[in-house]
């Protein structure tokens, strides 16, 4: 497995945020800082490229300095279309890019040793890893070969395939334990998910 410098973040910014009443969630401020900064900050110093996959009006996300890329295959397919943006994006882009990894854009709290623990997992022999923490697996936050693409967008455009499960049930994906108080994958989705996130976040 390669060193990080291999590696390129995907942010998956492109739900609907239907519980928050629609609207781009990562924009929505935490301590006085946006989601997606949140996130930026702890993923930027991990990974040797950073990009973000939205399909909102790139106009709003140019403040933060990041390539753009909207999903390479239509109808908002879910985070497995994010991945297969990241993955396309690096291989057209990015020759020295081997792998991928994805993460949503509302968890506050994510691990600084995310991206290095993914990557051992891989270079243990698993061809995808995903984390998990208090027993639930979150299958979003992964790592991924680049050389998954055409198989993904086979699956994606040809068999209709949308959860991420389904997909990795057929590749050796690795389950990596994460700990911590709160849980480094609290994603915030409703507005009481908001509040007790400010309430940590500010003490």
């Amino acid at each position: 497995m390669p060193p990080n410098e291999n590696i390129c973040g995907v942010l998956l910014a492109g739900g609907q945020s239907r519980r928050m009443g629609g609207g781009d969630k990562c924009l929505a401020e935490l301590g006085g800082k946006t989601l997606l900064q949140l996130c930026v900050d702890v993923a930027a110093p991990q990974v040797s490229q950073l990009v973000l996959n939205t399909n909102s009006d790139p106009g709003q996300f140019v403040p933060y300095g990041l390539p753009i890329v909207r999903d390479v295959v239509g109808g908002f397919a879910g985070p497995l279309a994010g991945v297969l943006t990241g993955l396309e994006t690096a291989a057209t882009y990015h020759g020295d890019i081997t792998h991928v990894v994805s993460l949503a854009t509302d968890a506050p709290f994510l691990p600084l040793d995310l991206v290095m623990r993914l990557c051992n997992a891989v270079a243990d022999g698993a061809e995808i890893a995903q984390a998990r923490s208090n027993g639930r697996r979150h299958p979003v936050f992964a790592i991924w070969p680049v050389a998954l693409a055409p198989a993904l967008r086979r699956a994606l455009v040809d068999d209709g395939l949308r959860k991420i499960d389904d997909f990795t049930s057929a590749y050796k994906c690795a389950i990596v334990d994460f700990e911590g108080r709160p849980d480094p994958f609290t994603n915030v989705n409703t507005p009481d998910d908001f509040a007790q996130a400010e309430a940590v976040i500010t003490g």
